[in-house]
Parts: structure tokens; C-alpha cells; sequence
């Protein structure tokens, strides 16, 4: 894939070899895409913490229960032939992504534009499955007693306080191109990949 649609992966997971080498806490929670990880959980490799879950406490004092989020998902847990086919086109869709980058380019036309993006947003059920998705999440966390939630799995990024919860989804490095980031003061923003774009990340505020 063209290194100016997407946010460079590498770069940043070197980035965080490298700081956690030097001594910074770095934990791997992982997805059902690298779900053979998690029979790791629990130890440490090359420096880096794998845990099926961790509560994360923010600078203002915020204890936020990180997951990957795929245990509040229906299909993935009980429909597991569903979650095959829908990773299998999701794949494909990402890989048809290229070339339509390219004729992008050709036309002269600027920014990053996800074919499977666009293709979620315009299914109705999709709608109906992140909501249910993020109602679940919510549950769970308030039953961890924790003040929010940060997750993954549903490549939807938000941050959002739903009944009392805050709900932080870090999209993904494909498809949105964002993560969620804390600052000094605790502050979590929803932060933005500008594609060719070297400069900090465009930032939305909740």
C-alpha cells in the first residue's frame, strides 16, 4: 500500500520497541486477528506486557479499562463462520483499496479515501451493530468499575460518554487512520493520520 494512505505501522512499532526497551510500560492487548497472542497473556516478551485486558489510570486519576472489545461482539464469539467471511471480504476490500488509490492519485485527487470505510458506512445493520457493540462494551466496563473504556475490534473511532461511561474507540491504521493519545493532563483526543503528511496529526475533540 502507498506509505502516504495509511499511518506508517512500522514506525510506530519500532517507536514502541524501542521505548519499551528504555523503559517505558508498554502493554500488547490483543484482537481476535492476533488472537494466537493471547496465550501469552500474562508475561512479558522483548519488554512488552501481554494482557487480555489492563486498567489504565490517566494522569487526572480516570481508571480506563483497555480491551480489544471482540468479547462484546455477538459474531465473533458465537458465530464464528460469520467472522471469517466478514474478515475475508473486509481483506479484500482493503486490497482493492490500492489500485483505487492509485487511479486517486492519477486524478490528481488529494487525502485518503477507504473503500471498506465507505462500504461500512453504508450498510444500515452496521449502524445498528456499533451501538449494540458499544452499549455491551459500556456495561462491561461499568461492571469493572471503571470510569471509561478504550477499545477497538468494530474499526468505528469515538469518544463519547454513553450512560455515565466514557467510550473511547481507537479506529484502526487502515480504514480511519486514527488512535486515541493522552495528554500531560490526562486528556484523551482522538488523533487523525493526515495522509503525506509528516506534521502532527489533525485532532478531533470529543
Amino acid at each position: 500500500m502507498p506509505t502516504n494512505s495509511y499511518v506508517p505501522q512500522t514506525a510506530v512499532v519500532r517507536t514502541l520497541l524501542a521505548r519499551a526497551r528504555q523503559g517505558t510500560t508498554v502493554v500488547f492487548v490483543p484482537g481476535n486477528h492476533d488472537a494466537g497472542a493471547r496465550m501469552l497473556a500474562g508475561t512479558t516478551v522483548a519488554h512488552i506486557r501481554v494482557e487480555r485486558e489492563h486498567v489504565h489510570t490517566a494522569a487526572d486519576g480516570r481508571r480506563y479499562l483497555l480491551l480489544h472489545g471482540d468479547a462484546c461482539d455477538p459474531i465473533t464469539t458465537y458465530h464464528r463462520w460469520l467472522a471469517v467471511l466478514g474478515d475475508r471480504t473486509y481483506g479484500a476490500l482493503v486490497r482493492l483499496n490500492r489500485p483505487v488509490a492509485q487511479v486517486r492519485r492519477a486524478l490528481g485527487l488529494t487525502g485518503y479515501w477507504s473503500l471498506a470505510g465507505y462500504a461500512k458506512r453504508q450498510v444500515k445493520t452496521a449502524v445498528a451493530f456499533i451501538a449494540d457493540f458499544e452499549a455491551a462494551v459500556v456495561r462491561y466496563a461499568r461492571s469493572r468499575g471503571v470510569n471509561g473504556v478504550i477499545c477497538g475490534h468494530i474499526h468505528a473511532a469515538a469518544i463519547r460518554e454513553l450512560d455515565g461511561v466514557r467510550y473511547l474507540n481507537c479506529g484502526d491504521w487502515v480504514d480511519s487512520c486514527t488512535a486515541i493519545v493522552e495528554h500531560l493532563d490526562g486528556r484523551m483526543e482522538l488523533v487523525r493520520w493526515s495522509a503525506g503528511v509528516r506534521a502532527r496529526p489533525r485532532v478531533t475533540r470529543p
